[in-house]
């Protein structure tokens, strides 16, 4: 069975949540950059989009042109005189499909000039020891100075200080105690850390920042999709969101990226099928673990924690390992599949065609919880015939797509101001009419003195 409809659930209002070390921290940031050579900023790859945090975009290019970046192009420095660059980690790379991450680097690549992008996993101690080289390099650059100084930013739970311990790990020979506390919740960093050496030749320090969240995740269903998938990742605090409103969001999410065989099914029996209905998923789950209730009723409530909680411990590494759909499926889409189905299998990437006579059904393909785009009847018949080249090339352009829509929306956002609450609206007014009332008594005390 092949899902071909998956509608999107209803989510709610995203909640704000900006306690205040997180303001005391945007409000340093320009000031520590003066003493910054490199920003390390880490993102989920699950959410490379989501978790780019736009209010410290203003400083970081403030920075940089400030080091000699020319502003009208950002790969071309004009000074270079001291190092200053950017580095994106994008962390927990074992979760995502590893088919994507190639395609996707290019595209960023193309659409954010002057940025270095690197995945990374605590799993694959080379990727820990590619960036520890990459900031060696950078140091060895600048000979004449005597350190390099190391700023980690990034949205909550990305996985800052779990990585900078790694890091430490891999500069420094012999045995290193675990230098920065660590949490599956987000909110334990909740100030500038001290500096942290990760190289002794050349010297290499860093800093560990508090995870920044957005002040307002926005309006309307952009904000409430954003809340809810940085909700799914943990960055938000526990307790904000109702479990089963992430289950919602999880189930559709997991019934886009693979609509063949979803990962969920390796929760339940052998027989079952994929399902776009919510009620009927958390039903067979609750049934599969036992959670009944009084009068033999399933606890949909228990099933939805359960969901979410495997997603995060391992559900999420089995969504990631599948291909572009499962290679067990390319004899046949199942049963009760239309007659003509097929799947052609390129490498590591299999695709489902579905022909009815004549014609090509479009399917709908997804990477990570950010990307999703439609496989239109000319993008099936490229992928029966082309090779790995061919579909790559193909999935690197739905990405970039997905990126300047991405770029569309914050650009919207910012021109409409759909990204300032309505409470920090009032406070603009009331600051804004405070400042004009003291331009007035100004005025009147000039003129009194005047006359």
């Amino acid at each position: 069975m092949v899902l071909t409809h998956i509608p999107m659930p209803g989510l709610p209002v995203p909640p704000s949540w900006f306690p205040g070390h997180m303001m005391k921290f945007t409000r340093m940031l320009p000031a520590l950059l003066t003493r910054t050579d490199v920003v390390l900023e880490v993102r989920d790859s699950r959410l490379p989009l989501t978790s780019i945090n736009r209010t410290l975009e203003g400083a970081l290019q403030k920075w940089r042109m400030e080091r000699g970046w020319d502003p009208n192009d950002p790969s071309r420095r004009i000074l270079d005189a001291t190092a200053c660059e950017r580095i994106v980690v994008f962390n927990k790379r074992d979760l995502v499909p590893e088919w994507g991450i190639e395609p996707f680097r290019k595209a960023t690549g193309k659409r954010f000039p002057g940025q270095s992008t690197l995945f990374a996993s605590l799993h694959r101690p080379r990727d820990i020891r590619n960036l520890s080289e990459m900031l060696i390099n950078i140091a060895k650059r600048y000979p004449h100075a005597m350190e390099l100084n190391v700023l980690v930013i990034g949205m909550p739970n990305v996985g800052k200080s779990t990585l900078l311990n790694a890091l430490r790990n891999s500069g420094i020979k012999g045995r290193t105690p675990k230098a920065l506390q660590t949490s599956a919740q987000p909110g334990l960093t909740q100030a500038l850390s001290t500096r942290l050496k990760l190289s002794l030749d050349p010297l290499v320090y860093a800093f560990d920042s508090p995870g920044v969240m957005l002040p307002f995740l926005g309006c309307g269903p952009e904000g409430a999709e954003r809340g809810v998938k940085l909700a799914l990742i943990a960055g938000i605090k526990e307790g904000m969101y109702d479990m089963e409103t992430l289950a919602a969001y999880l189930h559709y999410r997991l019934n886009v990226l693979n609509p063949i065989s979803p990962a969920y099914l390796k929760l339940l029996p052998s027989n079952a099928q994929p399902t776009a209905d919510l009620q009927d998923f958390l039903t067979q789950l609750a049934q599969r673990m036992g959670m009944i209730r009084r009068g033999a009723q399933p606890d949909l409530s228990r099933a939805a924690v359960y969901f979410i909680r495997w997603w995060r411990e391992e559900g999420g590494l089995l969504a990631a390992s599948s291909a572009f759909l499962p290679a067990t499926k390319r004899l046949g889409l199942g049963q009760g599949q239309g007659r003509g189905a097929q799947v052609s299998m390129e490498g590591d990437i299999a695709t489902p065609i579905e022909q009815t006579g004549s014609s090509l059904l479009p399917a709908s393909q997804g990477w990570g919880f950010d990307f999703e785009w439609d496989l239109q009847p000319t993008d099936l018949k490229l992928l029966s015939g082309s090779g790995d080249v061919g579909v790559r090339e193909m999935v690197q352009a739905k990405m970039e797509g997905c990126i300047d829509q991405y770029l569309e929306m914050t650009e919207r956002e910012d021109r409409e101001e759909l990204n300032v609450s309505p409470t920090q609206k009032k406070k603009q007014m009331v600051m804004e009419e405070k400042a004009k009332r003291k331009i007035k008594q100004a005025r009147k005390r000039l003129a009194k003195s005047g006359s």
